[in-house]
């Protein structure tokens, strides 16, 4: 049974010292967690010790992404720069390891303009979908601006992962703030904030009707759904307010990806299961912040029904972001 995971980072240095050097309003102090223990060593490895570290969990590939922030904090001309050098740099590893690994797109999301001409020249290069953030600066994903770079990506078949992202500097401090300067960051950051913040982009993507312009777009959202999932009764209730052509659980089921993040835990995922349909779930690690081992997915994967335990581990991977597995 082939194993792929999806959401598995990788780090360019040039651009973690680019977010290092922006101000405090405009940096993002989660590159802090890049730093810990041997983070930055696995990040930095896209070649033979991350084959490595997969063959050690039983994965058979990976789709490489890099870590947040992404370019988005910075402004277009860096953000044009660094996006195109850091999609050069994973093209170049999956080129080495062509059965073992895909990528993700970087894309300037401060040049929307920019970002569609990236999104199609990275899927000439064979990239089979981009990751992006819910905010750049102060403007939302939601944007219209961004509306070209969505019907791009459903033209190219480009699936769409949104990463969870910081809070602003001003709702960190309003929300997150007033214990010691690591519990502070860990509250907005994987402890709750991250979360809600990825949540509320997914949200305001289908309250602004994003998907009834493009009902082809496919978007990923992982930690099985940014608690999105748990919250179905209540968010339906905007598809009548906004005036939307369906309910907002409905556009969950047909136009997102749910994948686990390395959080294997079985509640989780018969959760997801009565929110959306096996053909929608997806499997990964989180690699290097989650490390699940061999044995611990294998247990995890007993817990899927039998019949679609393969949609989950690859088969959906390959549908969503047309893979094709060879032989090692």
């Amino acid at each position: 049974m082939a194993l792929i995971a999806i959401e598995e980072h990788w780090n360019l240095p040039a651009l973690t010292s680019a977010v290092k050097a922006l101000p405090e309003d405009y940096g993002d102090p989660s590159v802090l967690f890049d730093e810990m223990g041997d983070n930055l060593e696995r990040l930095h490895d896209i070649g033979d010790a991350r084959i490595a570290a997969m063959d050690a969990q039983g994965v058979d590939l990976q789709i490489l992404s890099l870590t947040p922030p992404g370019t988005h904090p910075l402004e277009p001309t860096r953000a044009r720069a660094l996006s195109e050098r850091a999609n050069d740099v994973a093209a170049e590893a999956v080129s080495r390891h062509p059965t073992r690994l895909r990528a993700f797109s970087t894309l300037p999301m401060a040049d929307p303009k920019a970002a569609v001409a990236e999104l199609e020249r990275a899927a000439g290069l064979g990239f089979v979908g981009t990751m992006v953030y819910g905010r750049t600066g102060e403007t939302p994903l939601d944007d219209p601006r961004y509306d070209d770079l969505f019907a791009a990506a459903a033209a190219l078949r480009q699936p769409i992962f949104i990463h969870p992202q910081i809070p602003s500097r001003p709702t960190r401090l309003a929300a997150y703030s007033g214990f010691d300067p690591m519990t502070d960051l860990a509250l907005a950051t994987f402890g709750w904030g991250w979360h809600v913040e990825a949540a509320v982009a997914a949200l305001r993507l289908i309250v602004r009707g994003t998907f009834d312009r493009h009902p082809d777009l496919q978007l990923v959202l992982g930690h099985w759904g940014e608690l999105l999932l748990f919250w179905t009764d209540r968010v339906d209730g905007l598809s009548r307010i906004a005036g939307l052509e369906r309910k907002v659980s409905d556009y969950i089921r047909s136009n997102f990806h749910i994948t686990s993040s390395g959080m294997l835990n079985p509640t989780l995922l018969r959760h997801a299961l009565d929110v959306t349909t096996p053909d929608r779930l997806l499997f990964s690690t989180d690699y290097p912040f989650q490390r699940p081992v061999r044995e611990g997915i294998e247990q995890f994967l007993t817990a899927f029904p039998a019949d679609d335990r393969e949609k989950f581990t690859a088969g959906n991977a390959c549908a969503l972001f047309g893979i094709s597995l060879t032989t090692k």
